[in-house]
């Protein structure tokens, strides 16, 4: 039996903002979300009580679940932990609630607001005021007929039937009754994960703690918008040639001692819109870093350079010979020193080892992912909720603080509104000669959760303005000024990815050891073009796995989540062909929407992507292979194989030809990736201001510049003229230092001042 692990918890509390003071839902509308809540995980009891609340298991089959348990808890307490997880609803959780508050009237657009109030109006009450499942009259709707086949509203119905209902919109002919069952689920089990207090005891994963009118003019030679990767390099890069620099956030610096937040802090402070950003069509969700450092302050330390492929693509079929220069290499090279790039350090987790112990048994090509970690080992698998140890070279790390040391300034809390432009130039052109927007102050304690905060209109003139919002939001805020160009915000580009899980006969702890350190490259250029598959490693901290599994029942679900410290996850991640389009939302021009779904093209490269990884858990002696394909089962092995980790000369080791793991496949390759059944993730954007040669066919010029301006260009990964196939993050980089570098030689900077420009 394990012991409890003791932790000395050094985190300072990352207190969020108050929640908003009214509420776009009703109490009834509330009623319904508690009844959909409490039957996605509901609290389990051994015998009949108010079966509103609670979902009552026969007497062997709660005691079944709860040694099922016990055994995979291994402590002292277990049968105590084993109780309280199980009677653990959803609802119950002041968390939980405060969390789905802040999504419905925070992040939440207005449309899908609007369609959430239609649904929840229909499986509810005719209207009367809500007094609580107890005491409220069950009246009939036409809605609720339709939907769930029962006239009484879905809260007035008991925990066992209301499963029924949601295990049999899974399976219907109607794709809206799918849509909606993996919408609610999805949307449960993302917050419940996030902020249930029992799964981290259960899993003894350790848990941070939570913790006047008249504008201001400032001037400056350039501001930056964003502090993200082409951001901060840009900025580096003015700085330290004597420019002066100012550099705007919307976001705030958080300090090592905060770091690494908890998943319900993080998202909400460290992702665009609290982490809950999906497609129009709900059908991708989209994870975008949205912190001091942009997205190279939460990512998983892959540091990939941009393939030789990608980049004759670039230069070939794009015209944009830049790519294939030595130049270019030089500035990939540059980036990469700055963070300390490299492998030598590496130290594989039980994930990542897999992935190369399983394609060396294939004969597959695999290698070990680069890091910017400085040289250093770096086994934080928390590290995407910021790093603690500042061992992860990000941008906050690196490029920031040396423009800093440069002399540049630096804003957060800033959102800004607008690219200010003076009257069009000779040539046509609007000149860009600033920005303008709103500051928000931190509060009296130096955090931004109090009430005390204030706000300031800020301009900051500068003659030349870097837009490095990221590929969701720099779109928007050129459209937001005016900019009218056709290819603003189209060209979206995506790698979306779908999982495959396994459980294995030991704990796997996957949330400690690095995050990502192994990539297969063997089945990169599926169709011949250039696009097809990598296969990673996911984040395996609960609530980025976890909530991409389909739900069959509250119990099944649990009793799966608590299976986690034995579980290793991965990605089946796609270089997408036609991309999408992202768009400023028609009630809210601040927000980004998104329109965007894997085509089959994709599809098709994805599930091939995710039969090699099942193959490649199979020859690894995984007890247990399961995906994010809502249709089809898990595998699991018939009977124990000690046999399974035998190396390849062993003559008993697992084939992926035998029999009952081909039949298996077979069904995989038969179920495909329905829609809108299955949920599909990315958390890398690119391309929607991509650049090319002519404002025909693109949204800013060779250099970055924005066409139809002068001092306007793009500095972030939306410049990319299609999916770059591997973690943009180098790349953005990289791109950026070329635009920085050719903006300071126009300016006539002097030999002796540019070489202090050097990464």
């Amino acid at each position: 039996m394990r012991e409890l692990a003791t932790y000395q918890i050094r985190q300072a509390p990352s207190p969020l903002p108050p929640s908003p003071s009214s509420d776009v839902l009703t109490a009834e509308h509330w009623g319904i979300l508690s009844a959909i809540a409490d039957t996605v995980v509901p609290s389990y009891a051994p015998l009949a009580g108010n079966r509103l609340l609670q979902h009552p298991l026969r007497g062997e089959v709660y005691q079944a679940s709860c040694k099922r348990l016990e055994h995979g808890i291994g402590l002292p307490d277990a049968n105590v932990l084993a109780t309280s997880y199980l009677a653990e609803g959803a609802f119950a959780q002041e968390e939980f609630k405060d969390g789905l508050t802040r999504l419905i009237n925070l992040q939440l657009h207005e449309e899908a607001r609007k369609q959430l109030i239609f649904i929840l109006d229909a499986l509810g009450h005719d209207g009367r005021s809500h007094l609580g499942p107890q005491l409220m009259p069950c009246s009939s709707r036409a809605g609720s007929l339709l939907l769930t086949g029962y006239t009484t509203p879905l809260d007035c119905l008991p925990i066992q039937t209301r499963e029924e209902i949601l295990r049999g919109w899974a399976d219907s002919r109607l794709p809206l009754l799918r849509q909606l069952h993996r919408s609610f689920t999805t949307l449960v089990k993302v917050l419940w994960v996030r902020t249930s207090p029992t799964l981290g005891l259960v899993l003894t994963i350790l848990i941070p703690p939570s913790t006047d009118n008249v504008p201001e003019v400032l001037e400056a030679d350039v501001v930056v918008v964003g502090s993200g990767c082409g951001g901060a390099v840009a900025a580096k890069t003015f700085a330290e040639a004597g420019m002066k620099v100012i550099v705007v956030d919307k976001s705030y610096y958080w300090p090592p001692e905060h770091l690494p937040m908890s998943e319900h802090e993080g998202f909400a402070h460290l992702f665009a819109n609290g982490g809950a950003l999906q497609s129009d069509d709900s059908t991708m969700a989209i994870v975008a870093g949205s912190a001091w450092g942009g997205g190279g302050t939460v990512n998983w330390s892959a540091s990939l350079q941009t393939q030789g492929f990608i980049r004759r693509e670039w230069s070939h079929k794009f015209g944009l010979t830049h790519f294939t220069s030595a130049a270019y290499q030089a500035d990939l090279d540059a980036v990469c020193d700055r963070m300390g790039v490299g492998t030598a350090a590496i130290e594989h987790n039980k994930t990542n080892q897999v992935l190369l112990d399983g394609a060396r048994k294939l004969g597959w090509n695999a290698k070990a992912v680069p890091q910017n970690t400085g040289g250093k080992a770096h086994n934080c698998g928390y590290c995407t909720l910021g790093c603690g140890s500042s061992g992860k070279q990000g941008p906050a790390e690196t490029f920031l603080p040396d423009a800093g040391r440069a002399g540049a300034t630096f804003i957060e809390g800033f959102d800004v509104e607008e690219v200010l432009f003076e009257n069009s130039t000779g040539l046509g052109d609007k000149r860009a000669v600033g920005i303008k927007g709103v500051w928000m102050s931190r509060d009296s304690s130096g955090g931004v959760a109090g009430t005390d905060r204030s706000s300031r209109q800020v301009i900051i003139k500068a003659p030349k303005v870097i837009v490095s919002c990221g590929s969701l939001y720099t779109p928007v805020l050129l459209r937001r000024s005016g900019l009218t160009n056709p290819h603003i915000g189209r060209h979206l580009h995506m790698h979306p990815v779908c999982l495959v899980g396994a459980v294995w006969d030991e704990d796997t702890m996957p949330w400690e050891g690095s995050i990502l350190t192994t990539v297969i490259n063997e089945f990169e250029n599926l169709d011949g073009e250039g696009y097809g598959v990598k296969l990673e490693a996911n984040c395996m901290l609960p609530g980025f796995f976890l909530p991409l599994f389909p739900w069959r029942s509250g119990l099944e679900f649990k009793e799966f989540a608590a299976k986690m410290k034995r579980m290793t996850g991965y990605i089946s991640l796609a270089r997408d062909r036609y991309g999408g389009r992202v768009y400023p939302d028609p009630v809210d021009s601040s927000q980004a929407r998104i329109q965007y779904a894997p085509s089959k093209h994709d599809k098709a490269h994805i599930l091939e992507g995710m039969v090699h990884l099942a193959e490649l858990l199979y020859v690894e002696g995984a007890k247990e292979i399961f995906t994010s394909i809502p249709s089809t089962p898990s595998f699991v092995r018939p009977f124990a194989d000690p046999e399974a980790k035998v190396q390849v000369t062993g003559i008993h080791a697992p084939s992926i030809n035998d029999a009952e793991f081909q039949a298996w496949l077979t069904k995989l390759r038969r179920a495909g990736l329905p829609s809108p059944d299955t949920g599909f993730a990315s958390a890398h954007q690119m391309g929607s201001c991509r650049m090319g040669t002519s404002p025909h066919n693109s949204a800013v010029d060779p250099n970055g510049r924005v066409w139809g301006t002068q001092g306007l260009y793009v500095c972030d990964a939306s410049v990319f003229p299609s999916a770059s196939g591997v973690n943009p993050m180098v790349t953005n980089m990289a791109i950026s230092r070329g635009v920085a570098r050719h903006i300071v030689e126009r300016e006539g900077v002097s030999p002796s001042t540019a070489a202090r420009s050097r990464l």
